[in-house]
């Protein structure tokens, strides 16, 4: 009895992530290229006008470049002579630099004590070394309220706590039961 085994690789990556091999689909190179004429853009930019295919492919070969077609949907193909694993690698980069700046919120109270508040500058620290932005909440609970120069205290001890590049987007302000600030990395 013969016993063959495949064995299937499948991708962990989400649905939203573009991998490398994905990046290339769907550009025509160099024989690839279906039109009879194209419009030509030389590696600097400068156009060197509509001829055909094959003329291209002979300027692109002289230059040791590659005919890469850049918008197939133009009346003609507009094309361009260019590095295509250069081009691959932008339009990768282009994909993956794309993060977004969370707000991440931290909660404290006036009577805090010094380790819990050690524990949230560190969180808050490590939000800006994200690249987050960090919003410090203190919230006062019945007669804490009368007193909010105690929480400012608390605000201060953070601001000089604080390591690394970091500005303060909104100085500390009371807005009700409540005293917020607004912490971001430096640009």
């Amino acid at each position: 009895m013969n016993l063959c085994l495949f064995f299937v690789k499948r991708s962990t990556t989400g649905g939203n992530n573009i991998s490398n091999r994905d990046i290339g689909k769907g550009i025509r190179v160099n024989e690839q290229i279906r039109a009879k004429e194209i419009r030509v853009i030389d590696s600097d930019g400068a156009q060197l006008g509509i001829m055909s295919v094959r003329e291209a492919l002979l300027v692109a070969e002289k230059r040791d470049l590659d005919l890469v077609e850049v918008s197939p949907t133009a009346a003609p193909p507009v094309c361009k002579v260019l590095d295509f694993g250069k081009y691959k690698y932008q339009l990768h980069k282009k994909h993956t630099q794309k993060k977004t700046i969370d707000l991440k919120e931290v909660k404290i109270r006036p009577q805090i004590d010094e380790h819990d508040l050690q524990l949230k500058i560190r969180n808050i620290n490590r939000f800006i070394e994200e690249g987050d932005k960090a919003k410090v909440v203190m919230y006062f609970r019945g007669r804490e309220i009368i007193r909010p120069e105690l929480g400012m205290k608390v605000f201060d001890k953070i601001i000089q706590s604080l390591t690394g590049k970091f500005q303060i987007e909104s100085q500390p302000r009371r807005e009700g039961n409540h005293i917020t600030m607004v912490v971001t990395p430096k640009s």
